[in-house]
């Protein structure tokens, strides 16, 4: 439901009000008033998502504008955040080179810092060769750390697509699921290339 649609500009406010002085049985404060407390009750609860995003140790001096860009812009795997969700970056590490060293302990400080999602970048299956472990990432972070992981951060690059493409790296039936949350039309993977 779009409860911004049921908020009253202030012409229609003061329609209400006028009305309900001319005609005191005319409810118009009553819906003022409940439109005031509806608005003051969405401001409380509007819900704060706060997120981690690991990283392959490959590109462990990567300074991450793809990924902030494409958390600002809510494309590609962060578009299952709405535009007008408040969406807070508490963490943003490696996962310490194969075989994922900081995988073990990163989750749990991410979740200190409030975290509840945690992005695997990009980069862990548009690499070559992409990670081999991400199954076992996060199924040991879902299992231990009771939090939920996204494979993926920006928008696929349409010149990692075409390699692995051609290369057929990606045929496997587990990678459909983790290559859906960052893949995005063919303008958005060209703007991340």
């Amino acid at each position: 439901m779009n409860f911004n649609s049921m908020r009253l500009n202030f012409q229609e406010r003061s329609e209400l009000k006028i009305q309900s002085r001319i005609d005191p049985g005319y409810p118009g404060d009553f819906y003022v008033g409940s439109f005031k407390f509806i608005e003051q009750i969405l401001f409380i609860m509007k819900k704060k998502t706060k997120i981690g995003i690991i990283i392959c140790d490959r590109y462990r001096s990567c300074a991450g504008g793809k990924c902030f860009r494409a958390l600002q812009n809510r494309e590609g795997a962060f578009d299952i955040y709405g535009k007008d969700e408040d969406v807070e970056l508490v963490g943003y590490t490696s996962c310490g080179g194969c075989p994922g060293g900081n995988i073990e302990y990163t989750p749990e400080e991410l979740r200190k810092n409030g975290a509840e999602v945690i992005h695997f970048a990009t980069g862990f299956i548009v690499g070559y060769p992409p990670c081999p472990y991400i199954d076992h990432f996060q199924k040991f972070i879902e299992d231990k750390y009771k939090m939920k992981v996204v494979v993926g951060t920006h928008p696929i690059p349409q010149k990692y697509l075409l390699t692995h493409t051609n290369l057929g790296t990606w045929e496997a039936p587990e990678w459909e699921g983790w290559l859906k949350p960052s893949m995005a039309d063919e303008k958005t993977r060209l703007a991340y290339d």
